[in-house]
């Protein structure tokens, strides 16, 4: 079990607000999944990964095969007080879930 956030790199957001827009996709997606999934995701450490792509039309590529595939996610928005404007995709959360199952969506994405 694990849960996968995606940062889109092309923005150039500051570390710390990548570290805030991923921590909104972590708990958005959190929130979306059935308790059996978070109680054994929760049994095995609550493993994260943080990837990146290089666009929008990336992420939301991403976000249709995920959402084919019934995996619990959140797309995130951001509320344009700071960076970038309002409305913005900035990040993908997925799961947690299955290792294999998010891996066939996201295995080929580089770690961030």
């Amino acid at each position: 079990m694990k849960q996968v956030i995606i940062v889109r790199s092309d923005l150039k957001m500051g570390k710390g607000k990548i570290a805030a827009q991923a921590c909104h996709a972590s708990i958005g997606s959190f929130k979306r999944t059935g308790h059996d999934k978070i109680r054994e995701w929760e049994l095995e450490g609550s493993k994260k990964v943080i990837v990146s792509v290089n666009s929008l039309d990336e992420l939301l590529e991403i976000y249709e095969a995920v959402k084919e595939a019934g995996i619990s996610h959140y797309l995130v928005r951001d509320a344009g007080h700071t960076q970038i404007p309002a409305g913005t995709i900035t990040c993908l959360g997925i799961g947690p879930d299955d290792d294999e199952e998010i891996d066939k969506i996201t295995g080929d994405l580089k770690l961030l």
